[in-house]
C-alpha cells in the first residue's frame, strides 16, 4: 500500500480508503462482519476510514467506533456532517448544528477527536464564514484535526479558500468528490482548484454505482436496487453507457486486469487524487478491491480510456452529484 500526504496537513493516508457507507441498515447489517472487514482493511495497510453521521442514521459511526477499539492510533478517522439527521435545524453548516453534530459523532465513534471532519454538501442558507468559524474553533479546541468539504463545485471551493484567508480562519484542507471513468467532470475545474489550493482529494464512486463492478448485470447489484432509473436500459444514455462499459471490459481483459481494478487504477493515476474510497458491503468485495492495490495502467491504456470517455466529461449528467444552486431545485426562486 502506498501513502500520500493529505494536502498540506502533514497527515499520511493510504491510497485506498475504507468507506463505511455500507455498514449498517443501508447495507451490511452484521456488525461483527463489518468490524472484521475494517480489521481486514487495516491489516492490508489501509489507514483511513471514512464514514458520516447520516449513514444508516448513525449506525455506521457506531460500528466504526466499536471496531477501532484498541487500534484507534493506527487510523486517520474521517466523518461527515451536514445532511439531514432529523427535523428543522438538524442539518447544514450553522454553528448551532455543527456544534451538536460533532458531539453526537464523537459519542457514536467513542473517540476524543476526529482526524478529518467534512461538510457533506454545501449549505446555501448559511454563510461560509459561519461554517468556517465554527470548524476553526473545533480544530483549535482539539475536537478535530482538520476539516474538508464534499461534493463542492469549484467556485465554492475557491470562495471558501478566499473567505478563510480574508477572515483569518482555518481552511478546508480536503475535498471529497465523485470520480470514475464514467464521471470525469471534476477534471474540468474541481481537481485544478484543489491542486491550486493544496487540498487533498478523497474520491468516492470509483465503480460508478456498480457499472464498473465487472458484474454481467450491474443492475443486479445492491446499490442499483436503490437507484433503478440509473440502470433503466430503455434510456438511450444507459444504452450508451453499457456500450462503453463493454469496451472498457474488453480493454481490461487485453491489459490483463479485471474491470474493477482498471477502474480503481484509473482514478489513482490522476496526480490530484490522494486516496480512493472503497465502499464494500461484503468481505468478498473488500478482498477483491484490495487485491488491486498494485495495479497501475500504462499510458497507452489511459489514452484508450480517454478515447472512450473524453477528459472532463461524463456519460450521464445525472451521475454528477455536485449540488445544484437553490434556484435550479426550487422554481419559486426563478420567478418574480
Amino acid at each position: 500500500m502506498e501513502y500520500r500526504h493529505l494536502g498540506g496537513t502533514g497527515i499520511l493516508v493510504s491510497e485506498f480508503a475504507l468507506g463505511a457507507m455500507m455498514f449498517g441498515a443501508a447495507g451490511n447489517r452484521d456488525h461483527d462482519e463489518s468490524a472484521r472487514m475494517i480489521h481486514r482493511a487495516l491489516d492490508a495497510g489501509v489507514n483511513i476510514v471514512d464514514t458520516a453521521d447520516v449513514y444508516s442514521g448513525g449506525e455506521s459511526e457506531a460500528i466504526v467506533g466499536k471496531a477501532l477499539k484498541g487500534r484507534r492510533d493506527e487510523v486517520v478517522l474521517a466523518t461527515k456532517f451536514g445532511l439531514p439527521m432529523g427535523g428543522a435545524n438538524m442539518s447544514g453548516g450553522s454553528r448551532r448544528w455543527i456544534t451538536r453534530a460533532v458531539t453526537d459523532s464523537l459519542r457514536r465513534l467513542d473517540a476524543d477527536h476526529i482526524d478529518l471532519y467534512q461538510m457533506h454538501r454545501p449549505d446555501p442558507d448559511t454563510d461560509l464564514e459561519e461554517t468556517l468559524a465554527v470548524l476553526t474553533d473545533l480544530e483549535r479546541a482539539g475536537k478535530i484535526r482538520a476539516f474538508g468539504s464534499s461534493t463542492f463545485p469549484a467556485d465554492l471551493i475557491v470562495e471558501a479558500q478566499w473567505t478563510a484567508e480574508r477572515r483569518g480562519l482555518l481552511r478546508f484542507r480536503a475535498e471529497q468528490p465523485r470520480y470514475s471513468i464514467l464521471t470525469r467532470i471534476i477534471e474540468r475545474d474541481v481537481l485544478p482548484a484543489a491542486q491550486r489550493h493544496g487540498m487533498g482529494v478523497l474520491t468516492y464512486g470509483p465503480l460508478s454505482s456498480g457499472w464498473l463492478s465487472g458484474r454481467a448485470d450491474p443492475a443486479a447489484g445492491h446499490r442499483a436496487a436503490t437507484a433503478r432509473a440509473n440502470f433503466d436500459m430503455s434510456l438511450p444514455v444507459n444504452q450508451r453507457r453499457a456500450e462503453i462499459v463493454a469496451a472498457l471490459a474488453a480493454l481490461a481483459a487485453e491489459a490483463g486486469v479485471s474491470l474493477p481494478h482498471l477502474a480503481l487504477a484509473f482514478v489513482r493515476a490522476h496526480p490530484a487524487i490522494t486516496s480512493v474510497l472503497l465502499g464494500p458491503r461484503t468481505p468478498g468485495q473488500l478482498d477483491d478491491l484490495l487485491s488491486g492495490a498494485e495495479v497501475t495502467l500504462p499510458g497507452d491504456v489511459l489514452d484508450r480510456i480517454d478515447e472512450l470517455v473524453p477528459p472532463g466529461t461524463e456519460v450521464n449528467p445525472a451521475d454528477n452529484y455536485q449540488a445544484d444552486p437553490p434556484a435550479i431545485r426550487r422554481k419559486e426562486l426563478r420567478r418574480r
